[in-house]
């Protein structure tokens, strides 16, 4: 069931069948350097990263990560959604796109849509984001959305600093 659609995307929750996406994604080399390495391998490792991951948020807090599907194909191009992190009262908008998906805007196209459903359907007023420091197609996209910089924060699972950024409604 699709969530949140656009002009050229249709974005809906992930399910354990999403599993062979799953592993193409998170073994991608910018999601491993950017995001970090899921050690997702298997089909068993992808359940196991869905249900502690995105389909556990949405039975937890109501949101999470959603798949993001070419309208046209019909076929995963990558994730968009928001987390919820035990580290911040706000939400995280978070993102991951395959590498043949990146650079045609389908991050900013999903991430307007997520954007608005977080400020709109679910009444958030703000809404953070992270970015590595060099991470420079994400640390635009953040400036595109309108996101502005607070600071730098280390997240418990990393060994440097990244950006925080939020956004209000």
């Amino acid at each position: 069931m699709n969530v949140l659609e656009t002009e050229r995307l249709l974005l809906s929750h992930l399910s354990y069948d999403d599993f062979e996406f799953i592993v193409e994604l998170v073994n991608e080399p910018a999601f491993k350097r950017f995001i970090g390495d899921k050690n997702v391998h298997s089909r068993d490792d992808a359940r196991r990263y869905l249900r502690e991951g995105p389909i556990g948020s949405y039975e937890r807090h109501g949101y999470g990560l959603f798949r993001v599907d070419l309208r046209e194909a019909e076929t995963p191009a990558g994730i968009c959604g928001l987390i919820k992190r035990e580290e911040f009262d706000d939400p995280d908008l978070g993102f991951a796109f395959l590498k043949r998906c990146r650079e045609n805007g389908y991050g900013s196209e999903s991430a307007k849509a997520v954007l608005e459903y977080g400020f709109e359907s679910l009444e958030f007023r703000r809404i953070i984001a992270m970015a590595d420091p060099v991470n420079e197609p994400s640390l635009r996209l953040l400036d595109r959305l309108g996101f502005v910089y607070e600071r730098e924060v280390r997240m418990p699972e990393d060994d440097h600093d990244i950006n925080l950024f939020s956004i209000e409604k």
